[in-house]
């Protein structure tokens, strides 16, 4: 017979292990149940009467990172930010959009000490989608659009914008 040290010792090895694997499990499932929409298709109204500002592409920021990951391109007008239908993030939670002055962003800590304009949490994680920029902000003035995370202070996928 086997000491019971053994079996309790076999037996917090696989509790931890199981909640290990369950927790990371759950940080991929938990953007799905808490966003309801995951694919969004918003309209620019108007789109064809308004002057584009600036252009630019989502890019994965950190290639070794194959979870936080964007592309897709997004269009500036004069009061909107049209993130359009070939937009795509990994999924993850409090994902918010921002107006950034500095361009070429490629890691998290490029935006320490930078001002950026909160457009709002990203409302899909694929799709088009529409954000409106805050009166008296000029968005001439701004060289990126990124997806940034809140809940962890993480770039998730920065678009520089070539103005036009």
């Amino acid at each position: 017979m086997k000491p019971i040290w053994k079996y309790l010792a076999v037996f917090v090895v696989g509790g931890t292990l199981g909640a290990a694997i369950g927790f990371a499990a759950a940080i991929f499932v938990y953007p799905y149940i808490f966003l309801a929409d995951v694919v969004a298709k918003e309209q620019l109204s108007n789109a064809q009467d308004r002057a584009i500002i600036a252009q630019g592409r989502f890019i994965h920021a950190d290639p070794s990172d194959p979870v936080h990951y964007g592309k897709g391109s997004v269009t500036v007008y004069q009061d909107a930010v049209h993130l359009a239908a070939d937009f795509e993030v990994g999924p993850g939670p409090k994902y918010h959009v921002y107006l950034v002055p500095k361009a070429d962003l490629r890691r998290s800590g490029d935006l320490e000490g930078e001002k950026f304009i909160d457009l709002g949490r990203l409302r899909a994680f694929k799709g088009s989608q529409v954000y409106d920029i805050p009166a008296g902000i000029k968005p001439a003035d701004y060289g990126s659009v990124i997806i940034w995370c809140e809940a962890f202070g993480v770039l998730i996928s920065p678009a520089s914008l070539k103005r036009l």
